[in-house]
């Protein structure tokens, strides 16, 4: 935020891939990241779901996404806030801790019942999403914090493709460089079983857009983002004034 070592940093990944689309979640996450940084993070992810919010009657959204949001400031926890299967992580020093909860069918019903043949039927539908940013309120919407110095943020494109061990392993020998960090994780993206990269898909498999990561860095005020595109990485970074976003859908 200007004037301040206030930094907010958006990932908001589209379900789709045209041009609509990456259009839509490019803005989302800058509103999510500027609004979030100035007030808290889940009137963030509010202003960012209210670009394409929808009654409840309609059954269809044309342009919808999931988002996760960190605001970090020197000397106070992290906020985080999000909507759908974008995830936070919180790194101690010696250990990386997921934060947040998918907002998935298969989710819900692990929660619920977890083990032997829930597990099955949980693992079945976790590409089922239960919240987006189109049907977003501040019921649905979820808030966490972290005393953690560094906050990591990550769409479906990395923690599906990543086990958590191999997050956590790059997280530590990366943490000193937040840049160097974001890349190598969306470098890491595996391709699924059919070799397709998340955002690689061809259309009838496509749900969600591409890899991304964002890392923040508390004690410095530091943030960096990078995010895949179709194969290729392209990484930015931002001074401390300045709130942040990543968007994870493209043409």
């Amino acid at each position: 935020m200007p004037g301040t070592e206030v930094v907010g940093a958006a990932i908001v990944d589209g379900i789709g891939s045209d041009v609509e689309v990456a259009e839509w979640a490019r803005i989302a996450a800058e509103v999510a990241a500027r609004v979030g940084a100035r007030k808290t993070a889940v009137l963030g992810i509010l202003a960012a779901a209210e670009l394409n919010s929808a009654p409840a009657e309609r059954h269809v959204i044309a342009t919808d996404g999931v988002a996760v949001l960190a605001v970090a400031a020197p000397g106070h926890p992290t906020s985080i806030a999000w909507t759908g299967d974008a995830r936070a992580y919180g790194w101690s020093g010696a250990a990386l801790k997921q934060l947040t909860t998918d907002h998935t069918v298969g989710e819900y019903l692990r929660q619920n019942g977890g083990g032997g043949p829930i597990e099955l039927l949980a693992a079945a539908h976790d590409n089922w999403i239960r919240t987006t940013l189109g049907r977003s309120s501040i019921s649905t919407v979820h808030a966490a914090a972290s005393d953690d110095d560094l906050v990591l943020l990550t769409s479906d494109g990395v923690h599906d493709q990543l086990p958590h061990e191999e997050l956590e392993m790059l997280v530590r020998k990366h943490q000193g460089d937040p840049q160097v960090l974001a890349e190598a994780i969306v470098a890491a993206a595996r391709e699924d079983e059919d070799g397709y990269r998340d955002g690689d898909r061809p259309p009838e498999r496509q749900r969600v857009g591409v890899a991304s990561a964002a890392v923040c860095r508390r004690s410095g005020a530091q943030e960096a983002n990078a995010v895949a595109l179709g194969g290729r990485v392209a990484a930015t970074a931002s001074g401390l004034l300045n709130p942040v976003s990543v968007w994870d859908s493209s043409p």
